[in-house]
Parts: structure tokens; C-alpha cells; sequence
């Protein structure tokens, strides 16, 4: 029986998926149903039942995922940990991000990392932020990156940076060229928001109504690229972290703002199964992130930005990027 039958077997069952296993592993879906019915010939059990749809772990099916995974994710760590006796940093990390963290700062942490150890191979996946949660719990992923962070029974949740919020608005808006503001001055703005459900619009609403400040909403989404559109045409101005207007405050299409007194900050963090042996290269990745996070440059007001992004450009391979829903918090 290969590792590589157990790795399949492992992603169809956490992927719910015949065909995003058989696309992780390389091989054709049927290739993957194969894997599964010569696993099952094997040991002379039925171990999912397809039956329903989507198709349902049996109990033998449950005992084995669970024995599997723990071995794939030893034999995984051990490979780690022997290449890096040989003085390489040269494993795998799975990267899951809410989308609002950015490829604009994402490709800064990527070159540092894979600058340092080339050999390394980082996949990177943007996902909706209950699915980043989800891709942990489901070792579909090695670290995530979500704003406001939960540490739970199952999960561990590391500080990482705290991004400060801005009022952003267009460049033909009155408030484009304040050097800063203070939060009562937004009272009876028209507001570009959040939705309801989210937690930065709670935290959002908490400290407008500690202050006394009343605002019109006017339209209300669920990610933070599409109230940057709105934005743009002027329908709204919108409190959003700082570092995610860097590129439309340098192309001159929104203008950022400081606050006064500083008192909305978003924070993000790293978050990771608890009991996961991490490797060493994701451990590595850890600790770039929050060596580089610390220096994250912020969106200046006035279409001013305080540095200059960096590229891909001289990258070293490789990096796989993946992308889902863009939701914001």
C-alpha cells in the first residue's frame, strides 16, 4: 500500500471531492476513484458510502481517514525535518488567507520567504473566512490568515499584526485632502458598510455609537474590494484597515485618511490545528510572517503612500496561488 494512496484517499475525503483530490495529487478523477476502490479491495470494507450525495464516510471509512491522516502528516513532517538535517529549509506550507490580506502584501511575505529558501514550496489559497477555518480543521491547510482570530478547542489562534483604520473616500470627496479626522466628524455621512454578520462591521458600529455618531448607511457588502468600488464612484465614503487601499491611494483612485486617536484597529492572526506537529518550514513561514508583518506599510492620505509595493518580479519558485470568495473580515 503506497503513501501516495493514502494522500488521495486523505484529500478526497476532506475535499468532499473526487475531482479537487484527483487535482491536488496530479491525477485524473478517475485515477482517484481507482485509488479509493482499490483501498477498499484491499482491506475488504466499504469505506465511503456513495450512495448519498454528497458521498458519506462508514464507520470503517471513519477509522481509517482519521489512522491516514495522522500518517500522511508524520511522513510529511519527517521528510521535513530530514531535509533540513541536510541544512535546507526545503518542505511544503499550505497557506489558506482571507482575500482583504492581499496579493499586494502577500507577494512581499512570498519573495522574503522563497528568497531565503528557495527550495521551499508554498501554495497559497484565498478563501471566505469561515472556509479558512474550515481548510484547518480539515488539514487542508497548515497555517491561516483571518482577521479578529479564534482560538478554540480545536484550534489555536497566534497574534499577528493590527492593521489601523482609515477613512477612505474618493479623490472629489470634501474630506480627500484632510491631513486626519476625528470620528464625530462623520456623523450624517452616507456610508459605504459592511454587512451586519460581519465582525469588523460590529466593532465598526461599537465605536460609532461609543462616540455618539450616527451615519447613513447606503449600501452594505460583504467584501471589502467591491465597497472600494463603490467608493470610487462616490456613492460613500467607508472605514476600512489602512493597508488594504495601498494600491488605489498610489494609482490616485481613492484617498485614505487618518483617525484621530487611532481607537479602530483590525487585527489578524495565524491561526493552526492544535496537536499539529507543524514542520519546519512551516514553522519558518511563521516566523517571516511576523518578522515582515511588523513592518507593513500603511495607506497615507492624500494619495501619498509611505512605501512602495513590492512585486513579484525575481521571484523563486515555486508558488501556486488559488483563489475563492473575496469576503472581508
Amino acid at each position: 500500500m503506497h503513501l501516495k494512496s493514502l494522500k488521495v484517499f486523505c484529500d478526497v475525503v476532506s475535499r468532499r471531492s473526487f475531482s479537487r483530490a484527483a487535482d491536488e495529487n496530479g491525477i485524473s478523477q478517475s485515477g482517484a476513484s481507482q485509488v479509493v476502490h482499490h483501498l477498499e479491495e484491499h482491506l475488504g470494507v466499504k469505506l465511503l458510502d456513495r450512495s448519498k450525495r454528497p458521498f458519506l464516510l462508514t464507520s470503517e471509512g471513519e477509522v481509517f481517514y482519521d489512522g491516514c491522516r495522522k500518517l500522511v502528516e508524520k511522513y510529511f513532517t519527517l521528510e521535513d525535518e530530514v531535509r533540513t538535517l541536510h541544512s535546507e529549509v526545503a518542505g511544503r506550507v499550505r497557506v489558506a488567507s482571507i482575500y482583504s490580506v492581499g496579493l499586494h502584501l502577500m507577494d512581499r511575505y512570498l519573495q522574503e520567504f522563497l528568497t531565503r529558501y528557495p527550495k521551499a514550496n508554498v501554495r497559497l489559497e484565498y478563501l471566505h473566512p469561515h472556509r479558512v477555518y474550515e481548510a484547518i480543521d480539515a488539514d487542508q491547510a497548515d497555517i491561516g490568515l483571518v482577521s479578529y482570530p479564534k482560538s478554540s478547542r480545536l484550534l489555536k489562534a497566534i497574534p499577528w499584526r493590527d492593521e489601523p483604520m482609515a477613512l477612505v473616500c474618493a479623490p472629489q470627496h470634501r474630506f480627500a485632502h484632510r491631513d486626519r479626522l476625528t470620528l464625530e466628524e462623520l456623523a450624517g455621512e452616507r456610508v459605504v458598510g459592511f454587512d451586519d454578520g460581519l465582525t469588523i462591521r460590529r466593532e465598526i458600529d461599537r465605536v460609532l455609537t461609543q462616540h455618539d455618531v450616527e451615519v447613513q448607511v447606503v449600501m452594505e457588502f460583504d467584501n471589502i474590494e467591491t465597497i472600494k468600488r463603490a467608493i470610487e464612484i462616490n456613492a460613500g465614503v467607508s472605514l476600512l484597515p489602512a493597508p488594504t487601499v495601498l494600491r488605489e491611494v498610489e494609482v490616485g483612485t481613492l484617498c485614505a485618511v487618518p483617525l484621530v486617536g487611532n481607537e479602530l484597529i483590525r487585527p489578524l492572526g495565524i491561526i493552526h490545528r492544535r496537536g499539529k506537529n507543524l514542520g519546519t518550514t512551516v514553522r519558518r513561514f511563521i516566523e517571516m510572517l511576523q518578522r515582515v508583518g511588523r513592518d507593513v506599510p500603511q495607506a497615507a492620505h492624500n494619495g501619498a503612500p509611505l512605501a512602495a509595493q513590492t512585486s513579484l518580479e525575481g521571484m523563486s519558485p515555486p508558488v501556486e496561488l488559488r483563489h475563492s470568495m473575496n469576503a472581508a473580515d
